[in-house]
């Protein structure tokens, strides 16, 4: 059975794994082993906290098959984010151009760097290796976030978010990063996604250019880009429109991927969820079913019934979730 769980401390040797997997242009990931070794150890005193409010914490979730105990994949939750670290994108603003004396009239388009999105959530970080790829494990882990933040709605912003991985080449390179974000840093892209994974993006306020970018003198193969995702993550953004997000002209301002939206409460697999208590037996109905607390947060997709008031979950879906009848979980079924 697979299974999505809260991030331990020995989970390190598998994470580094799933990074190495993830290559160059994951910047999530794109930092190395001791940085992930903090991440899972920011990660346990969130789970751990007993927070009301955002306080720029960090959740990790881990994708397991129960059977071998292997880590599959993994995703996070950033409780919030631009507060003490500005979370830099580049907002597309049409400006409308006209002379009455040319006879002219028509729209053009700039990106002006900005932090709009200063205290929201961030979903992020969701990959999954080659062995999960094709059992509906991306959509497991995908909502499993959502179930994280219905658990507790006041401890995340108002609004959740999500930036998408922009095209990148089969070398690594990105055309974007070449044409409008290279010439201000002098630096690789490798380079520049290690740093804005590891520092506190400062550097991107200090050499970006304070003036707007209008798109339309871009080369066209930066234009072309531009609010794109890459191949790779173009299931991922099916799971996020399937939920609510929406592209606004924000993207990337070292790949120009797109960042989509959605106001917290209505994400599609959070307002759907219902809570029920846990009864023995089995059913056919398949769903996903969460634990109703933050401590060891767990999340598996199984098969259930219905019975008077009680979700009937069988012995291998309480184990594991690690609960007994009568406690209480969360549902999500499309039916």
């Amino acid at each position: 059975m697979l299974r999505v769980r809260a991030a331990r401390r020995d989970d390190i040797d598998e994470f580094v794994k799933l990074a190495d997997a993830a290559g160059t242009g994951f910047t999530s990931l794109a930092v190395g082993r001791d940085e992930l070794a903090a991440r899972l150890e920011t990660s346990l005193s969130a789970f751990g906290s007993d927070h009301g409010a955002p306080a720029e914490l960090v959740y990790q979730l881990m994708l397991e098959d129960t059977e071998s105990g292997a880590v599959l994949g993994c995703s996070a939750v950033k409780d919030a984010v631009g507060l003490s670290k500005p979370y830099y994108d580049f907002k597309i603003v049409t400006l409308a151009q006209s002379s009455k004396e040319a006879g002219r009239r028509f729209d053009m388009h700039v990106m002006l760097l900005v932090n709009d999105f200063a205290g929201d959530t961030e979903v992020g970080t969701l990959f999954v290796g080659e062995k999960a790829r094709g059992l509906g494990a991306g959509r497991l882990v995908a909502q499993s976030r959502y179930l994280l933040i219905a658990t507790d709605y006041g401890r995340f912003g108002p609004n959740v978010l999500s930036e998408l991985r922009g095209v990148v080449r089969e070398d690594g390179s990105s055309p974007f990063f070449d044409h409008v974000t290279r010439p201000f840093f002098k630096m690789t892209f490798e380079e520049a996604d290690q740093m804005s994974a590891s520092s506190d993006n400062q550097f991107i306020l200090d050499l970006m250019p304070k003036f707007p970018i209008y798109l339309e003198i871009l080369p066209e193969a930066a234009r072309d880009v531009i609010g794109k995702t890459h191949k790779h993550g173009i299931g991922a953004r099916k799971l996020l429109e399937w939920e609510g997000m929406r592209f606004n002209g924000y993207v990337d301002v070292f790949d120009g991927g797109p960042l989509m939206s959605v106001p917290t409460r209505e994400a599609r697999t959070g307002r759907e969820s219902r809570l029920l208590a846990v009864g023995s037996g089995s059913g056919e109905i398949e769903a996903l079913v969460s634990t109703n607390r933050f401590e060891d947060f767990r999340v598996v997709r199984t098969r259930v019934g219905f019975e008077d008031d009680f979700l009937l979950l069988d012995g291998e879906a309480q184990s594991a979730l690690d609960v007994t009848s009568g406690e209480t979980v969360r549902l999500w079924s499309a039916e």
